[in-house]
């Protein structure tokens, strides 16, 4: 996983609540052998019922074509647990979600690829949202996760909290198997002394064969 410092891009005003993970990443286009994830992120909102490109969706308008965060509203990310939902996001640069509230589920995942998730409380979620409407895709605003400062035009920085475990495996590109061998040495010590304590468990058959 791709360690996670800073990340600069234009911010895309997404402003809906309750967005679920089917209408991120439509399970029919999953069922695919190789899943195009960049043209699966939004896929059917993104089009009309004839196929073609709906010119009103906010990532289809040319100056959000190439995104690199996503503003959104309570409960981002609702329903069924896909992975694929964060990696549409991924696959288009989004690498930062700043929204009021996120699925449970669904921050864990970006957690776990290296998506950061942020959370902001009303009054500054409501700020940070009119600046990006008024900029309109033409400037671009920088997410740093060292100093936990959205920067960018229209007004000043604003801070952002997020736990220090939360930061810390972003920052150093660690998902749940990384953050496991962190411990590789006491892991290997621990087994070390069980099989000094306990030799019969090494040699143990295993009944259900």
């Amino acid at each position: 996983m791709q360690p996670f410092t800073t990340h600069t891009g234009i911010a895309v005003p997404f402003l809906k609540d309750d967005v679920n993970t089917d209408h991120i990443a439509p399970v029919q286009a999953m069922r695919a052998l190789k899943p195009d994830y960049k043209a699966l992120l939004f896929m059917r909102a993104r089009q009309r019922d004839d196929g073609s490109e709906d010119p009103d969706f906010v990532l289809n308008q040319p100056q959000f074509r190439t995104p690199g965060m996503l503003v959104a509203g309570n409960n981002f990310g609702a329903g069924s647990s896909r992975e694929a939902a964060v990696w549409g996001m991924l696959a288009n640069n989004i690498r930062v979600i700043v929204a009021l509230s996120f699925a449970d589920i669904y921050r864990e995942n970006c957690l776990q690829n290296g998506l950061l998730p942020v959370v902001l409380p009303p009054q500054d979620a409501q700020a940070f949202a009119e600046r990006v409407v008024a900029v309109n895709g033409s400037a671009p605003f920088t997410v740093d996760l060292v100093t936990r400062r959205i920067s960018g035009p229209g007004g000043p920085d604003i801070v952002f909290d997020i736990s220090a475990a939360d930061r810390m495996r972003l920052l150093e590109g660690l998902d749940d198997i990384g953050l496991t061998l962190k411990h590789r040495d006491e892991i290997a010590n621990w087994e070390h002394r069980m099989a000094a304590d306990q030799p019969w468990l090494q040699t143990a058959a295993d009944s259900r064969a």
